[in-house]
């Protein structure tokens, strides 16, 4: 049941630049600047973020629903927590040298902390499950997972305008807003197959290698 949870976070925005990077003309300077702020503070940020979506994709398949409910919920707050540091390192990097610099920033920042509360929702959606009943359990992840693709989206709108145009192509050139690689595995022991699989989450799968970016 986990399953759909994994998919939407395979995909989800985690401030990743799909753009190749390439050198731009001098003149470009103040921009590479701002650039570099907000990368150099998002660089944890981002991993953290790889780290809270792995250990969801990579919750053992028949793990209990107990360990689901902590690993979800933790991982949710995480996330949460990453995209207020993120919107954060925007606000603090102060207006973009691009034109309606000012209302990009502004519309990062709010969007990033609505995002941020919509994952802390997500977590008491999560915490107020009951694990001791496995279908009512699998029918409230599967609620969880519809959520998660509306904050998905959320994601996406938030990141979308810092990644077009002069800054996108600026950040892109940064690494500390490349596509950070998780540095957690599964804490869960693989079991046999049992009646909790599926309440469960799937073994990391070939969706979850694929870049993120809110493109």
């Amino acid at each position: 049941m986990n399953k759909k949870l994994a998919a939407a976070l395979s995909g989800g925005a985690v401030l990743v630049l799909a753009l190749s990077g390439c050198s731009e003309d001098d003149g470009e300077n103040k921009v590479d600047a701002w650039a570099k702020k907000v990368c150099d503070q998002a660089q944890p940020q981002i991993q953290k973020r790889a780290n809270a979506q792995q250990t969801i994709i990579s919750t053992a398949a028949d793990g209990k629903p107990a360990d689901i409910q902590a690993a979800d919920s933790k991982a949710f707050q995480d996330i949460a927590d990453a995209d207020k540091a993120l919107a954060k390192a925007v606000q603090d990097a102060g207006v973009p040298p691009v034109d309606n610099g000012e209302k990009l920033q502004q519309d990062a920042v709010k969007e990033l902390n609505a995002t941020a509360a919509a994952y802390e929702a997500l977590k008491k959606q999560v915490d107020a499950l009951n694990p001791r009943d496995q279908q009512k359990f699998a029918d409230g992840l599967q609620n969880v997972a519809d959520g998660l693709k509306k904050i998905e989206k959320m994601d996406q709108d938030a990141l979308a305008k810092l990644q077009s145009g002069q800054l996108g192509q600026a950040m892109a050139k940064q690494p500390g807003c490349q596509k950070a690689k998780a540095s957690v595995s599964p804490t869960i022991p693989p079991a046999k197959p049992g009646p909790a699989a599926s309440a469960s989450a799937p073994a990391a799968s070939a969706s979850a290698s694929k870049p993120a970016s809110a493109s």
